[in-house]
Parts: C-alpha cells; structure tokens; sequence
C-alpha cells in the first residue's frame, strides 16, 4: 500500500475538475471490462449549467492527494426532490448520497468516503444512500457479482475492492438491483408464445414504434407513463422538465423508432418498453476520445449499429393496470416485437433487461419467464450519520 498522508480537498476550478474526471482512467486502465465514458460526458456530467441535476442538488466534488499525485476521487450531494419524497421509498428527509467514488487503495478510500459523510452531515443529513453516480437514473449501486463482463449502456463497471472498502465502513444493504440477459435469436417458452398471440388477436390491443418526426411529444407521453408507473418505487426521483429535455436531446442520436414500443388499450397509451442498442460496444475501443478518427467512427455506427446487445434499461406500465394480467401481457407483446427487430435490423444476438429492484415481483417474474437469467447485481447501500 502508498504510504502517505492523504489530503481530500474539495474541487476548485477547471484544472481540479479535469483531474476529477481524468482519475477514473488511469486507475480502470488496467481492467478489460471497464467501458472508457467519452471525456465529454463524463465532464458534462459534473458541469453544473449543463447537467440539470445541478438545478435541484447540491453538490461537492473532492479530490485525494499524496503530495502532488491524484489518488482519488469522490461526489457528496443532496438531491432536494429526493429528501421530499416519502422516506417509504427510500430517499426522503435527511438522507444525503455519495458516488463517482475512485480511490488508489483503501485508506483513499475511507478517507475519501469520511470527507463525503462530513460534508452531507455538516448540511444536517442523518443518513446516507450511497453510491449514487449522481442521480438514481444514471449509474445507481457498486458492483457486486458480473465482474467478468463489461456493462452495457448506462449501468456502472466499479472494481470488487471498493465493495469490500464500502461494507468495512458499516454501510448496510438498502436495495440490491439486477439486471438480466438472455439469448435473443431463442424463441420465447411456448406458454410466453401462446400469451403474446392472443394478444395479437385481441383487437382492443396495439403495439405500435414510436414516431420519432414526433420526437418531442412521444417523449413526453412516455415520460408521462414513466412517472405514473414508477410513482411508488423504491427510489423513485421524478424528472423536471429540464431533465426531459435533456435526456430527450442526449437519447435521440441512439434512439430507433422500431426498438421502442408503446402498448395501446382501446386507445389509450398505457405501457411503454425503451430499448437502446449497446452503445458501450462502439465506444469501448475509443478510450474516451473521440479525436482524431473516432469521431467518424461513431457518427457511421449512430447512422446504422450493428450491435451483439440490446439493453432495455426502461418499461413502464400505468399504475391503475399493474396487478393485472392484461399488464404482462403488454410487457411480452412488447418484447418479442423488440426481440425480432433487434434480431432482423441490428444483428443483435444478447439483450440485457435492467435493472430491476430485487423485490420488484412483477418484473423478475416477466424476466425469468423468457428464460433470462440475473448476469450482474449492483447494491445500494446505507448508513446513520
């Protein structure tokens, strides 16, 4: 282990923020599963003024030092819509997070994750959530099982070490998250085959692309879905219409109209399914620049991906029809629609369905009913302060 005293200091100015971000690439270089983020987001996603996170939280950065080298680094925040939520689901008064943890070993570490601790109690936080990297909708939870593979699109790769880091400090198990995969181009069990068909029979019953010339509209009317049906989750943070349209404006160059399903009841618009073409599998080789060339790379993936994995990282069902079977029924409709197109139109052969509350019945149900099986687990934890 370095010897040395470590000195957390919090982020002050351009040059510490390029430090921040440019930690994370020297201390994952050496891991074959870790996915490079394009600098450019990774710095966007830090940058208040650019990532509406910053208009309802709270947030500071800090970097650890051994004399001049960088040695670590950690985010300390306090998101204001999630301390109103009801503490039922979670979040909720006094309760502060921390995340984008790197730290060269585990006395960075612990130092690192004190300082985040000080600061959210110094804010009058009693608790703490954590990791959070930043919002629970970008890369909630450490790492705990699916080392040996990289993540898809939007879900975190962290080493096992800090797993072992964050427990040694008495952090507890609040939620466990998984996400699933499964063999796409195997058709679904007969019973899963025998629900969608009738489905398809059901005239009441439309499952339609979005249309992206309605990019706006369509965005919102799944968002509008989104909010109703996730509501009541553990963790759930509802979007501001900032954040709408930031997501809409950062999804639309990897959105395909035949790759995300709205599911309509006598009309109405009552289920949604998003699925995105892994675009980790394109950026991975790029090391986090997209100069000189792969600039030119991406932009001819984006026009045409042909991808090995499909992620759909969100579905959502109205609230008022959950416990019924016309909901799971929508779900598999949904997805064998996804599943041909990914097929037929990408040359997908893996999808990835995540992540899913460990205590969320109705969707580890839909999951393992098409044969898909939990290939990664990410735990959130927490801790009294």
């Amino acid at each position: 282990m370095a010897q040395g005293e470590v000195i957390i200091t919090p982020v002050s100015g351009k040059a510490d923020r390029k430090a921040f971000v440019d930690i994370a690439y020297r201390l994952n270089a050496a891991d074959p599963n870790w996915v490079p983020p394009l600098r450019m987001e990774a710095e966007e996603l830090i940058t208040p003024g650019k990532n509406p996170f910053f208009e309802h939280a709270d947030v500071q950065l800090f970097l650890a030092r051994r004399g001049s080298a960088i040695v670590g680094r950690i985010s300390a925040h306090i998101d204001r819509l999630a301390i109103a939520m009801d503490p039922s689901q979670g979040m909720g008064p006094g309760t502060g997070n921390w995340g984008l943890l790197e730290a060269e070993d585990e006395a960075v570490a612990r130092s690192l994750i004190a300082r985040a601790e000080t600061w959210l109690r110094e804010k009058g936080m009693t608790r703490v959530l954590a990791p959070l990297s930043m919002s629970i909708w970008e890369e909630p939870g450490q790492l705990n099982s699916g080392f040996d593979h990289p993540p898809t699109v939007m879900m975190g790769h962290q080493p096992k070490r800090y797993d072992d880091y964050i427990k040694a400090l008495g952090y507890q198990t609040a939620k466990t998250l998984n996400t699933y995969e499964l063999d796409i181009t195997r058709d679904f069990p007969p019973l899963i085959q025998r629900i969608v068909q009738s489905g398809e029979k059901n005239a009441k019953i439309r499952i339609r692309n979005v249309d992206k010339s309605k990019f706006d509209s369509e965005a919102a009317l799944i968002l509008d879905i989104l909010n109703d049906a996730w509501s009541d989750n553990w963790g759930f943070v509802p979007f501001t219409d900032t954040e709408i349209k930031y997501a809409g404006k950062k999804f639309k160059p990897i959105v395909r109209e035949d790759l995300i399903m709205i599911a309509e009841y006598e009309g109405e618009p009552v289920a949604f399914m998003m699925t995105l073409p892994d675009l980790n599998e394109a950026i991975k080789p790029m090391g986090g620049s997209l100069f000189p060339f792969n600039w030119a790379k991406l932009l001819l993936w984006l026009r045409k991906p042909r991808v090995r994995t499909m992620r759909v990282p969100l579905m959502g069902v109205r609230k008022r029809l959950q416990a019924s079977r016309l909901a799971s029924q929508l779900a598999f409709m949904m997805i064998e629609a996804i599943r041909q197109n990914s097929i037929r139109e990408y040359g997908a052969t893996r999808g990835e369905i995540g992540w899913i509350l460990e205590d969320n019945q109705g969707m580890n149900a839909i999951a393992e009913a098409i044969d898909s099986h939990v290939n990664k687990t990410y735990v959130i934890y927490d801790k009294p302060l």
